[in-house]
């Protein structure tokens, strides 16, 4: 991320998504941190699921990808999801704007390690929703967040979200 001026209070947090084409504020999300371009947040789901509940995102906006813990109503851990991301700070209007760049990777409780939705690279490629060069850093990305979870570093990318992530944080959790 670049230009965010400290001094600014609290971006407006967007989520900008290629397939579907949307971008949506995230409102009722709650920044609980933003330092060294590590943005914490606590959030219900905005369409509810069967399974997933809320849950807690950490952004590294300059690495370029978002590691979250997706919850059950009765807070059960029920996967850690990654996505690959592109953020982008509008001075003007404070607001951080999050392109979701498709490719995912899922990692279950067990350590099971999944990535998804690698064809959606390359539809949005071939639809042209998806430059060379969007293509190359969302590859880059996940090369990068692969190389730190191949490398058993998923508990240091989670040590941000698990300061606030308690029983008692729960109150935080928007409504």
């Amino acid at each position: 991320m670049k230009d965010f001026d400290r001094s600014d209070s609290m971006p407006r947090l967007y989520r900008k998504r290629l397939i579907p084409e949307e971008c949506i504020p995230l409102f009722d999300d709650v920044i609980l941190s933003f330092q060294d371009d590590v943005l914490v947040t606590s959030w219900r789901t905005i369409r509810p699921k069967k399974n997933m509940d809320h849950g807690y995102s950490c952004y590294y906006l300059k690495e370029g990808y978002k590691i979250s813990k997706f919850y059950r109503a009765d807070h059960t851990l029920l996967y850690y999801y990654c996505d690959i991301i592109s953020p982008l700070y509008e001075k003007e209007t404070n607001s951080l704007i999050v392109t979701d760049l498709l490719v995912d990777v899922i990692v279950y409780p067990d350590g099971f390690v999944k990535i998804v939705d690698m064809d959606e690279l390359v539809t949005a490629s071939q639809n042209g929703l998806l430059s060379v060069d969007r293509l190359r850093e969302a590859l880059l990305a996940l090369d990068r967040l692969l190389s730190r979870l191949y490398g058993g570093q998923l508990s240091s990318l989670l040590s941000p979200i698990n300061e606030f992530d308690r029983e008692d944080s729960l109150k935080l959790l928007p409504v």
